[in-house]
């Protein structure tokens, strides 16, 4: 299949933000500006009683994992963290004091009543603004040269926790980025973070406002485009996919939407035991395509780091 000639891929943005040095005193604009703006919808959770107004792109993370990779990301302006008193001394000093930032102490029956029903903070909150937004370009340039390069795509699946997981996965197995249709897709929450525990601070999630058109960019940079489909010839593996690919998952139930399915150079599946199941979640399913893609290359990677 022939290809188009390759833009030019334009240098990834941001930079190490600044964090407020006192919480209690923190102002409502960060000390400097983040890196770009991410021009997503305000989050719909839970606003804190008491504990100060948020901006439209601020959001409470909550629990260990997302806070500590939340402050060790240079891109992530921090803005205040609460704990509980038995949670104070569990995230690490040194995070604290390259941010410059201090613990405020509350009740835990506080966080209960503003974060999510039922949400398993830990006795942990950090307010923080909105990740820098990037778009299909600024994947591209992530894309070590002479590299295999995997991406995720997901046609509208809405649930966070299923884009959470699948955050995970991408991490755990190299990709480079998860891409979503913004329209039809959750929105960067605590939630959302809580499922990625620590993902989302790792693998860019990029919203795109056309999907079919972001595959073409991918196209035209040199990537093959490969929707996971039950009725799909050949699986995963058999396919033999080129080592540049976006994988493209749609929602369950629905799967990838015709226009989507059109713009895949290849349609595959994964092999599944006859009249086991009918499909897995979609999560579930991001996890085996990306072992199925990456496991070669990251068994070679270990051989090295070993040998």
């Amino acid at each position: 299949m022939s290809r188009r000639p390759s833009r030019a891929p334009r240098p990834s943005r941001g930079g190490p933000t600044a964090s407020p040095s006192s919480p209690a005193a923190a102002p409502d604009k960060p000390a400097t500006p983040p890196p770009s703006k991410s021009g997503r919808r305000a989050p719909a959770e839970p606003r804190a009683s008491g504990l100060g107004r948020m901006g439209a792109s601020e959001v409470w993370l909550y629990g260990r994992h997302p806070i500590e990779a939340a402050l060790a990301n240079p891109e992530r302006t921090v803005r205040r963290l609460l704990a509980t008193p038995d949670a104070a001394d569990s995230i690490p000093a040194g995070l604290l004091s390259q941010r410059g930032i201090r613990p405020e102490t509350v009740a835990r029956a506080e966080l209960d009543a503003f974060l999510p029903s039922g949400a398993v903070h830990q006795g942990l909150a950090l307010r923080v603004d909105a990740l820098p937004a990037l778009d299909p370009d600024d994947v591209v340039a992530l894309a070590p040269e002479g590299k295999p390069a995997v991406v995720i795509a997901l046609d509208q699946v809405t649930d966070p926790h299923n884009v959470g997981a699948v955050l995970r996965s991408a991490a755990a197995f190299g990709a480079l980025a998860v891409v979503v249709q913004d329209r039809h897709s959750p929105d960067e929450t605590g939630v959302l973070a809580k499922a990625a525990s620590g993902a989302l601070e790792r693998v860019p999630l990029v919203r795109v406002a056309n999907l079919a058109r972001a595959l073409d960019r991918f196209r035209d940079s040199g990537f093959w485009t490969a929707g996971l489909a039950a009725d799909a010839r050949h699986t995963v593996a058999g396919a033999k996919l080129p080592d540049r690919v976006v994988l493209i998952l749609g929602s369950e139930g629905q799967g990838m939407r015709r226009l989507t399915r059109e713009h895949c150079d290849h349609l595959v599946r994964l092999p599944m035991v006859a009249g086991a199941i009918e499909s897995l979640n979609v999560s579930n399913a991001a996890a085996v395509a990306l072992y199925a893609v990456t496991h070669a290359s990251l068994e070679a990677a270990e051989n090295d780091i070993h040998s």
